[in-house]
């Protein structure tokens, strides 16, 4: 089960994950009035400026944390928005979508095989997928960090795929016109946002199996051993339609 997020706290940071999810956005072509599953909403961002280029259409809002959906919810209300709290290691419990679109989501979900295979189940023939993630390469810096501080294999717990990995999956699950690439994407931020940040985005999984007490902890260790804060992101982007 997908540990759940401190929503309150993502939501005051300087979270790249925002304007990569706009950048992202723009590459899916719209008419308007489709049906949009957001495959990872969390806060709901990206979801409203998805929701902006849906003025005849709607958004289905996704997400396997219930914090991040009820910020979401806040945000958003319910104006042509649904809310599905959900895993995507599961079959999506939704009729067929137009379009499918992720962002900073992906690389949370362990197997990709199914990931693809319940995407493909509920998106529209010659629908779009539109997506990026953490790809291969992301965060090793950070993640040695971790481990030399803490012992935690940071990357073991995620999915960071090559686009030629990416590729194979898709095709297999009857997509077309595919494309995948890397994209590095290192960010840099004060030093006096790097425990916070460390402590609601990069270690939230190490955070949540923790008691209260631990954290601080952990993440001094880990600040500490990272030194510059300098986040060694690499993002998967993804298109593709199906077949």
């Amino acid at each position: 089960m997908p540990h759940d997020w401190d929503a309150a706290s993502y939501d005051r940071l300087p979270i790249p994950m925002t304007g990569w999810g706009l950048e992202v956005l723009g590459r899916l072509e719209l008419r308007g009035d489709e049906t949009v599953l957001d495959a990872g909403c969390g806060t709901g961002q990206v979801t409203e400026a998805l929701r902006e280029r849906l003025p005849r259409g709607r958004v289905i809002a996704l997400d396997a944390s219930p914090s991040m959906l009820a910020a979401a919810l806040e945000r958003l209300g319910a104006d042509r928005v649904t809310y599905l709290e959900h895993d995507l290691m599961e079959p999506i419990p939704i009729d067929p979508v137009d379009a499918v679109f992720s962002t900073a989501t992906f690389h949370w979900v362990r197997d990709h095989d199914r990931l693809f295979a319940n995407l493909a189940a509920v998106l529209k023939a010659g629908g779009p997928l539109v997506a990026q993630c953490g790809g291969w390469g992301n965060l090793e810096r950070v993640n040695a960090a971790a481990e030399r501080a803490a012992g935690i294999d940071l990357i073991s717990t995620k999915t960071y795929p090559t686009p030629e990995e990416t590729w194979t999956r898709l095709e297999a699950e009857g997509f077309v016109d595919i494309e995948t690439w890397l994209q590095e994407a290192p960010i840099e931020l004060p030093q006096d946002e790097l425990e916070p940040y460390l402590r609601t985005v990069i270690l939230s999984g190490e955070v949540a199996k923790r008691s209260p007490e631990d954290p601080d902890d952990l993440v001094h260790a880990v600040a500490a051993e990272l030194g510059e804060p300098l986040i060694d992101y690499v993002r998967l982007n993804i298109l593709a339609r199906k077949g």
